[in-house]
């Protein structure tokens, strides 16, 4: 039995959310040899972000080899391949940029997901020699699929598609644009999948990447993806939803001859909410309950500190609150133990019924068994399928139950408290990910 999809789009945020002036934190991804490093090189040399002894470092027969730029590892060089997240920054005269190089072989998909979790864009790159450009209704690359869902699920706010290496098509590149770019809207379409745009591009020769070219090359008169990714928003932390704080230190200063208040701080990153004096909280597991006395910031220094920010909170009397443990709102909703999740699943193990995993969520580590493999999604049909397992780098709907409730949100509602990692209990290794429905 076959169902269409109900991987449903985040919700799109309001206008007064949209952030343009703070870095942009986006990622490359996209099949192998699609040109990510490549592109990569071109946005640092053409902006005149790379210094003069790193190009000479990369240089070959008096010609740059942009893919080295961000190929770090010596088995990346060795290989011509990318393997780990490799990232990089630059600025330009509007805005700066954090870039995440993602790998693209399935092998790698672990590395892809981590880097997309915290990026609010994504450059899906699609390499036009590899396609049947030539039909109107070509297929795309299945990696190319994977990497937009996997986008898609990790809620990146902006997908911007860019259709590479049409320099090498001469005089058939407006073709091949235009019938990538179908392909491309009707996957997106079919899958509920909102991009920001597509651009035609040449990482190697430099076409449309930091310049636009004014000759309506491929039939294109926008802007060049530099322009694009200058004007892309960042979307703000989850500020408006009841305080939720993971304890990742506790630091004690039990010397102190105060006893008014607490006499530790527990030091991590506020995942929801403001963190403010006065604010009664609850903590997970133990759930007592006490009242914010001091908040500081990362400085050290009294103040309010939001979401997505360290803060160390003092609380007014001495609680038992260990790493791990989580001080939420008393108005937040009730842990929960028996989770509906879907799962980007990255280990050659399949995920099956029955099995127990660790789950990682915040800084605090349950045992979770599946309970039921749900549906597992066909990346070509978008078909969700009957499924008693998940092989490696396939998506599905999987029931979970965990032997300590956690203070659980929706993955659309926070990026934060929607999230775990499952790991596997022998080998250690990372396992999946898992966004709560």
């Amino acid at each position: 039995m076959t169902t269409t999809t109900n991987f449903a789009p985040p919700a799109a945020p309001s206008a007064s959310q949209f952030d343009t002036s703070s870095a942009l934190k986006f990622i490359t991804c996209g099949s192998v040899d699609d040109g990510k490093s490549t592109l990569i090189g071109r946005l640092l040399l053409d902006s005149k972000s790379v210094l003069q002894d790193q190009l000479a470092n990369v240089s070959k027969s008096g010609e740059a080899d942009l893919a080295q730029f961000t190929d770090g590892l010596s088995a990346e060089r060795e290989q011509g391949i990318t393997i780990d997240v490799a990232y990089r920054y630059f600025n330009t005269a509007e805005r700066k940029f954090i870039i995440g190089d993602a790998p693209g072989h399935e092998q790698y998909t672990r590395n892809m997901v981590t880097a997309a979790s915290s990026a609010d864009a994504a450059v899906v790159l699609v390499d036009a020699t590899k396609l049947q450009w030539q039909d109107t209704d070509l297929s795309l690359l299945p990696q190319t699929r994977r990497h937009s869902l996997l986008c898609h699920m990790l809620r990146v706010p902006s997908i911007v598609f860019a259709v590479n290496k049409l320099d090498a098509l001469g005089d058939d590149a407006a073709k091949a644009f235009a019938n990538i770019s179908a392909a491309l809207e009707k996957f997106s379409s079919e899958a509920e999948l909102e991009f920001a745009t597509i651009v035609p591009i040449s990482a190697l020769k430099g076409h449309n990447v930091v310049d636009a070219k004014d000759d309506g090359w491929c039939g294109y008169t926008g802007p060049s993806l530099l322009d694009i990714l200058e004007g892309l928003p960042v979307i703000p932390a989850d500020t408006q939803l009841p305080l939720a704080f993971p304890v990742q230190w506790v630091e004690k200063f039990s010397d102190s001859a105060d006893t008014s208040q607490g006499r530790r701080v527990f030091w991590g990153r506020v995942g929801a909410g403001v963190a403010q004096v006065g604010q009664s909280v609850k903590v997970l597991p133990s759930g007592q309950t006490a009242t914010v006395a001091q908040v500081l910031g990362h400085t050290r220094l009294p103040r309010a500190v939001p979401a997505g920010h360290s803060a160390g909170i003092v609380l007014d009397r001495e609680v038992d609150v260990s790493r791990g443990d989580w001080l939420l709102a008393t108005d937040s909703p009730a842990p929960s133990r028996e989770l509906a999740v879907t799962v980007a699943w990255m280990d050659d193990e399949p995920l099956v019924a029955g099995r127990v995993y660790w789950a990682l969520h915040g800084h605090r580590w349950v045992k979770a068994r599946v309970k039921r493999v749900v549906h597992r999604l066909d990346i070509n049909t978008l078909a969700e399928e009957d499924a008693s397992a998940l092989p490696a780098n396939s998506i599905g709907h999987v029931e979970l139950s965990l032997q300590e409730p956690l203070a659980v949100r929706p993955f659309l509602e926070s990026r934060v408290l929607g999230a775990l990692v499952l790991v596997d209990t022998a080998s250690h290794k990372t396992a999946g990910a898992a966004l709560v429905n």
